[in-house]
């Protein structure tokens, strides 16, 4: 049995956690210059609480999950019965967990949720932007149109959330609130996942509205790796986990979309891994058949060095096969294009991974 330390939101790691320097993780090269550093934290962890792997300090490193969380808050959706009676299919499942790009089988698959649960687009309180994606933004500009909520790269979890709060009989009109039955049910379900409990749980407001929550990178690890192996939480949310990975794996388009680095590291390696990116640097994946789930927060909170920091992780890890490495080339080592078009740097990994 493994110990596994979380930390409230008045334990001096919390403190501690601003003041160590996370590790220097990626090189951003202009020809033979190094232009950019970047650093971060990254921990390794298996189902029991096993810290296997690290770079920097991800027990004190305290931040928040964003978007990463997305799988785990789609959890109460399966277990309370919700998805079941809506009948929902593994691409509505995997759109739950997404931040799409907002191409038509994003918008597509969001406007037949809601047509599912009774509800029409502005039920949906995430807030609107053009598409992540640059045609479908593009295409919509064209038709002289503009967002609406569905668009939202977050449209997918508030969907999720509404046909929740329809299914029980919630109030759907302010399920934001973070004293709302769906809001405390998915920090419910990120606190087991985590090995914490809800009150050690940071509370923030998220880009999209909703309640987001602050944590230990160890713990999001452990989330993670739960995710791959949740058997330790019961069969009610083993099973959820079970059929929302699948639902990842089988349609990882759903989860981001094209040119994405969640969608190519599911495509690529053929349903042995989940990942899904958070804002500000955040990036979660898991090893499914090991349990073993990994975090990263960069810390100037740029998604850039996502790929080369996780890929390089997993390669080191000697999970990857040089097939593997190739196929994720572009998101392992990014070539840098100026505004000509002319190759002039990359972006690589820099570090080495410490076993525990």
């Amino acid at each position: 049995m493994y110990i596994i330390t979380v930390y409230t939101q008045q334990h001096p790691s919390y403190e501690r956690g601003r003041k160590i320097m996370s590790e220097k993780l990626v090189e951003i090269m202009r020809g033979s210059l190094v232009e950019s550093i970047q650093r971060g934290d990254l921990a390794i962890v298996d189902y029991t609480g096993r810290l296997l792997y690290s770079a920097g300090h991800p027990r004190e490193k305290v931040t928040f999950i964003r978007s990463a969380s997305k799988p785990i808050q789609a959890i109460p959706v399966v277990t309370s019965g919700a998805a079941d009676h809506y009948q929902f299919t593994d691409r509505e499942l995997a759109i739950f967990c997404a931040s799409h790009n907002a191409e038509q089988i994003h918008v597509d698959t969001i406007r037949g949720i809601l047509k599912k649960i009774g509800l029409d687009e502005s039920a949906l309180q995430c807030g609107r932007h053009l598409p992540l994606d640059k045609e479908a933004a593009n295409q919509l500009l064209k038709d002289g149109l503009e967002p609406t909520e569905v668009h939202s790269n977050c449209s997918g979890k508030h969907s999720g959330m509404l046909a929740l709060a329809q299914h029980m009989g919630w109030d759907t009109t302010n399920y934001l609130n973070v004293d709302h039955p769906v809001q405390k049910a998915m920090r419910q379900s990120v606190a087991s996942f985590a090995g914490m409990k809800t009150d050690e749980i940071v509370l923030g407001t998220d880009g999209c509205g909703v309640p987001v929550f602050g944590l230990p990178v160890y713990n999001m690890a452990l989330a993670w790796a739960r995710l791959a192996k949740p058997e330790i939480l019961g069969d009610e949310k083993a099973n959820a986990a079970h059929r929302i990975t699948k639902a990842m794996t089988a349609y990882p388009m759903l989860v981001a979309g094209t040119g994405r680095l969640c969608t190519g590291l599911m495509t690529h390696l053929n349903g042995r891994l989940v990942a899904k990116s958070g804002a500000e640097g955040v990036y979660c994946a898991a090893i499914l058949e090991q349990g073993i789930g990994l975090a990263l927060k960069m810390e100037d909170g740029n998604g850039r060095a996502d790929g080369p920091v996780i890929i390089d992780a997993l390669r080191q890890m000697g999970f990857l096969s040089e097939a593997d490495l190739n196929n994720l080339q572009s998101f392992h080592k990014p070539t840098i294009y100026n505004h000509r078009g002319d190759v002039v740097g990359e972006s690589h990994a820099t570090y080495t991974l410490k076993k525990h």
